[in-house]
């Protein structure tokens, strides 16, 4: 399984690496909301939480699905301006003004990607009914944030931007100022490889799990999902942009939605993971995830939670298929369920799973 991206004819100088502070206060978010994600992180989640302001931290609950469970295209908006240069602002202030331009109707289906991700491929209709049928499943605040946004987009995005530029006051300005040398050196770095030994090694010292085929003329990059795009389209502007993330690790997020330029937003850096659990143990749950469907289950799981139902729509199989998945996941002690109103919702124990490795960890948060 695999993201492909096309690059048949893509002229070197159109290959960018840039620095993103929006994309980096999503990842932040991220962090904040998945601490369990970030072993490295613990200790900024923790801080940084218990600084938020009653209010502020009420409506990064509400919004979270924008960071939780997928990263939301709207944290690149330069990727989805028509015949743009593919460049990010120099300032979160301006990168939130390139998010001004996005049309309403392209803002609000990546906002409510989460709801639509079979679809994010393939570029299908964006349904609203079945947006409101999922957001319900994350709970009441995000079932009304999504009602709101799809009535009023323009006041929802308003409210979006206040929040992102309450959560620069509170802290990311402080973090930002921290980050961005690193993050702007390993870009000159990348940038560099790609000048002085070409695109395959440049690929590699971002990430193993990217390669060129040169021969088909497309970079592959290897995840638990299947999607397809180009950096060759003329009418959204050829080219390609790579993102570095003090923030992101594991993470290795394709943007390959249909009519935004491909961006690939990768980590720098991994943490030092705990070993493996008891020899009978490690036994019981590496047996459990030995099946390719768990395999696949489990990258949505350690997102978010999720119904069985959703999963079923998701991975296009039955419900009572599903089920016993996640029997066999929950008897190796590996998943957790809880109910929120009418849905039970199923999550990977994270934490847990990372004491199996970091390579099971990385692949399934990849």
């Amino acid at each position: 399984m695999s993201v492909t991206i096309d690059i048949a004819g893509l002229p070197p100088e159109r290959v960018l690496f840039e620095i993103s502070p929006l994309a980096e206060l999503c990842m932040a978010l991220h962090a904040l909301a998945e601490p369990g994600h970030h072993p490295g992180l613990h200790g900024w989640a923790t801080a940084t939480a218990a600084g938020l302001k009653p209010d502020l931290a009420d409506r990064l609950h509400e919004a979270d699905f924008l960071w939780n469970s997928t990263f939301s295209d709207i944290f690149l908006p330069f990727a989805g301006l028509p015949g743009g240069d593919g460049r990010a602002g120099a300032t979160l202030a301006e990168e939130l003004d390139t998010l001004d331009r996005l049309d309403d109707e392209r803002f609000v289906s990546a906002a409510l990607e989460f709801t639509c991700s079979s679809r994010y491929a393939c570029g299908g209709p964006f349904r609203h009914d079945r947006a409101l049928e999922l957001a319900a499943t994350r709970g009441p605040k995000q079932l009304d944030f999504a009602r709101r946004l799809l009535d009023d987009p323009a006041s929802v995005r308003a409210w979006v931007r206040r929040l992102l530029e309450d959560c620069d006051q509170a802290f990311f300005a402080d973090t930002w100022h921290r980050v961005r040398t690193q993050l702007a050196a390993d870009a000159r770095h990348k940038g560099e490889i790609l000048r002085r030994k070409g695109l395959a090694e440049a690929l590699h010292d971002v990430s193993p799990a990217l390669s060129l085929n040169a021969e088909a003329g497309r970079i592959e990059a290897d995840k638990l999902v299947v999607g397809r795009t180009t950096a060759v389209d003329p009418a959204v502007g050829a080219g390609i942009t790579f993102v570095p993330s003090s923030f992101g690790w594991p993470h290795l997020s394709i943007l390959h939605a249909p009519g935004w330029r491909p961006v690939v937003h990768y980590p720098v850096g991994a943490p030092e993971l705990p070993g493996p659990a008891s020899v009978e143990v490690l036994k019981l749950r590496m047996e459990a995830l030995a099946h390719p469907m768990r395999m696949r289950l489990c990258r949505n799981l350690a997102r978010a939670s999720y119904s069985t139902g959703e999963l079923a729509d998701s991975h296009g199989i039955t419900a009572p298929e599903v089920s016993r998945h996640l029997s066999v996941l929950k008897k190796a002690g590996l998943v957790t369920t809880r109910r929120r109103g009418r849905y039970v919702l199923h999550q990977l124990d994270v934490s847990l799973v990372a004491r199996l490795g970091s390579d099971f960890l990385e692949m399934v948060l990849r």
